[in-house]
């Protein structure tokens, strides 16, 4: 199965306030289960809204170190998954990449790395033009200034 992270589905607002009601209560009463906190952290790292998805990556990043082998698998796919929404690519590929390491054949994990490799070559490209386009603009403003200032010595 292909991942679309970019347009990932936002679970809807009966399923995201099914979560969080859960969790709330939980919350309220004593310590959250793991599963209602993966749950939860689950919904909002596929929210629309980035502090949702900061949200939940802090929650996955609470549950990282009290998880089973298998638990913790899922909560540094999602922890991936987070980063690479936000486009923090740096993040998003130590956790990938450490998850490829113990699961070479995870095709979930290679084709996210795939898509995080594909977001930085575009952003450091984009990234390349702006500050060529800024160089540019400021080595033009000065020949400005320069020809300005022989005119008016002149």
């Amino acid at each position: 199965t292909r991942l679309r992270l970019q347009g990932a589905w936002v679970p809807a607002g009966d399923a995201g306030k099914k979560f969080e009601k859960k969790f709330q209560s939980e919350k309220a009463a004593g310590p959250v289960s793991k599963s209602t906190q993966f749950e939860y952290a689950w919904c909002l790292v596929r929210s629309k809204y980035n502090d949702d998805i900061r949200k939940g990556i802090a929650l996955l990043e609470e549950l990282l170190p009290k998880g089973s082998k298998e638990e913790q698998r899922d909560y540094v796919f999602y922890l991936a998954v987070g980063n690479y929404r936000l486009k923090e690519y740096e993040k998003a590929l130590k956790y990938v990449r450490g998850l490829l390491q113990t699961e070479p054949q995870n095709n979930q994990a290679k084709e996210l790395e795939r898509l995080i490799d594909k977001a930085m070559k575009k952003d450091g490209l984009v990234g390349m033009a702006i500050v060529g386009g800024m160089a540019l603009g400021v080595a033009g403003l000065a020949g400005l200034i320069g020809f300005a200032v022989s005119k008016s010595k002149s």
